[in-house]
């Protein structure tokens, strides 16, 4: 269900309703009153003129400003966690059409180390999250022995911080990824991908901060995001969310920025 249609769909429908009625059906019932004869606002009006205000604003909100978006997964650990809800900023990279996301206004682009949502590139209808690795024009290496990036022949720092949540068999390390820090987490004995990546022009590499457990650039179906894939920046959680018997909300992750 593309709810960006439904929406626009909506919104135009009560529209159009609101407006025939101003410009016809409103003049018929004004004729009928001041002929003596009953005349009443058909439901459908109603509805639309109390709908298409709430429609629009909605509208305009989620396809220019900001859209709410549920993290599915923990690909983005530590930065990010399933259950975690976030807004995300629409404009940060330029003004898109809604449905059609073709690109009105440029306002910038993605920076090295920003927290992305995209539209997955084989399947748009699927929306993921993850870190700006590679920026277009640049050589991307992982190494998949060693869990180290190289980026334009400079190898990314890194600093070991211990075992994460007490699990001796991952790893927390603190990235410093064009000058935005952040923690990965790698896991002791797992393969994952690797290998020399050239990224295309108007693309971006993109990889999840669980190096070991994310589906991303390194893999057939995501590959390269085109920067008309791009739905905007992570830019902060407004709820966090896991099952009752777990403990429910996470209270302390409420308002936290993502970097």
């Amino acid at each position: 269900m593309d709810f960006a249609l439904i929406l626009v769909v909506g919104t135009f429908a009560t529209g159009l309703i609101w407006l025939f009625d101003s410009l016809v059906l409103k003049r018929s019932r004004r004729i009928a009153a001041s002929r003596g004869d009953k005349a009443t606002e058909p439901a459908i009006v109603e509805y639309s003129k109390s709908f298409f205000p709430i429609l629009l604003i909605v509208l305009v909100l989620r396809s220019f400003l900001f859209e709410p978006f549920r993290i599915p997964s923990g690909s983005m650990m530590p930065t990010l966690l399933d259950g975690d809800f976030i807004f995300v900023n629409k404009f940060a990279y330029g003004l898109r059409l809604p449905v059609l996301n073709s690109k009105i206004v440029e306002l910038g682009a993605p920076e090295r180390g920003d927290v992305v949502v995209f539209r997955l590139p084989s399947d748009p209808s699927i929306n993921y999250i993850k870190r700006v690795v590679g920026l277009p024009g640049d050589t991307v290496v992982y190494e998949a022995s060693s869990k180290r990036l190289t980026i334009n022949d400079e190898q990314i720092p890194v600093e070991p911080l211990g075992t994460f949540d007490g699990d001796p068999g991952i790893d927390l390390v603190r990235e410093d990824l064009g000058g935005r820090d952040h923690g990965i987490l790698l896991r002791r004995g797992a393969i994952s991908p690797g290998g020399t990546y050239q990224v295309p022009e108007g693309h971006y590499f993109v990889m999840g901060d669980n190096r070991d457990n994310s589906q991303d650039s390194r893999f057939r179906g995501v590959e390269f995001v085109p920067d008309n894939n791009l739905v905007g920046r992570a830019m902060r959680v407004w709820m966090s969310w896991r099952s009752l018997s777990e403990g429910g909300p996470r209270w302390s992750r409420i308002g936290t920025s993502i970097e």
